[in-house]
């Protein structure tokens, strides 16, 4: 596949800033974003023990508006989306109609008729388009492509995003509100993707270089520091949480990743739904289950081949080093068979050597983002 160019990747409006703080930038899903600042291992233990600022300006900003909104989202999206009240938020997967997983997204409700979608990167032009095909003519979808996507991450973050805006204290895990900076609209929700408590902010890209110096400034206190996206790709996998175009693909279901709970079968038609129902009633081909090594020297990378005896029974999808456990850390889907129950011993083919491994229960770490 041919590598985009600087000139064709997308640019967050924050771009100035990072090279100002000196990051180290790189392409991620079309965009040139910050990878890292101080380094990978240190942003990792300020968000686990203080507080990390990350821009996920790539991340897509789209809002499904209108009387059919809700049809909308119920035809196109996994999940039961009746059952999100306004103020709170939902986590959704997008199907093929064989049932593989096209993408996996955010569903915030503003409104009663106001659905705020976050998709990912790579994948929120395809979003986009779905959304509008699926649409009747009432319901509008909006890509807000110029907003940008700040996330403060962190035991601390409450009390720095507090400092903006006091009432937010009460908001509860995965709540959302509309908060303002000055004029400007800002969408402000208690989620993330790194375990810790934390809030995610939605806004143009004419205030969001003031919010990336309002959060600072709040942070200094705390020794918030700005974060890369290698930093959150280690805390993600440290909670077991999937990344599209990794753990989740069009070729595996929602059902094979575990994730049979985002999908609400008694809600009525959506994309997928008659192949998840079949495959529901027959024998699983794979299952994605989280992997051990026993030392740091071992750490396992995507698509390397996990062996039980001498059987291939599954490839690794994300892998990494985990600074909390001090050991590898691995997704894979495995076969079903003896290797395929938690604490089964198995090995990963790590450049041609065989590393022993186990399969274990994710969250790798226990934290709590409430």
């Amino acid at each position: 596949m041919r590598r985009m160019t600087d000139a064709e990747l997308r640019h967050s409006p924050l771009e100035d800033v990072h090279r100002r703080l000196g990051a180290k930038l790189g392409a991620f899903g079309g965009w040139l974003m910050p990878i890292e600042y101080g380094g990978t291992l240190s942003e990792h233990r300020a968000v686990r023990e203080r507080a990390g600022l990350f821009d996920l300006s790539h991340l897509g900003k789209v809002d499904v508006v209108g009387p059919s909104s809700l049809p909308t989202i119920q035809r196109l999206f996994t999940n039961d989306a009746r059952k999100v009240g306004v103020g709170t938020s939902q986590y959704h997967q997008m199907l093929n109609e064989r049932g593989g997983v096209e993408e996996d997204l955010f569903v915030y409700r503003l409104g009663e008729e106001r659905w705020f979608v976050v998709p990912n990167a790579a994948n929120k032009d395809r979003v986009v388009e779905a959304l509008r095909g699926a649409a009747a003519d009432e319901a509008a979808v909006i890509d807000h492509e110029d907003w940008g996507f700040l996330a403060v991450q962190g035991p601390r973050s409450q009390e720095i995003v507090t400092a903006l805006w006091q009432d937010v204290v009460e908001l509860s895990f995965r709540g959302c509100r509309i908060v303002h900076h000055g004029d400007a609209e800002v969408v402000l929700a208690r989620t993330g993707y790194t375990g810790e408590r934390g809030y995610e902010l939605f806004a143009s890209a004419s205030v969001v270089a003031e919010l990336w110096d309002a959060l600072t400034t709040a942070g200094a206190a705390m020794q918030m520091e700005p974060c890369g996206l290698g930093a959150r790709d280690v805390l993600r996998l440290e909670m077991g949480y999937p990344l599209y175009g990794q753990d989740l693909v069009p070729d595996r279901t929602p059902v094979e990743a575990g994730f049979g709970w985002a999908v609400s079968f008694d809600k009525g038609e959506f994309v997928g739904r008659d192949a998840l129902i079949e495959q529901r009633s027959g024998r699983l081909p794979s299952r994605l289950r989280g992997l051990v090594t026993r030392d740091r020297r071992n750490i396992p990378r995507a698509h390397q081949r996990v062996f039980a005896a001498d059987e291939e029974i599954g490839e690794v999808t994300s892998g990494t080093f985990s600074p909390l456990l001090g050991v590898g850390i691995a997704l894979a889907y495995i076969s079903p068979g003896d290797a395929f129950e938690p604490e089964a011993g198995v090995e990963i083919d790590i450049r041609g050597r065989r590393a022993a491994a186990r399969v274990v229960g994710t969250p790798f770490v226990e934290r709590s983002p409430r």
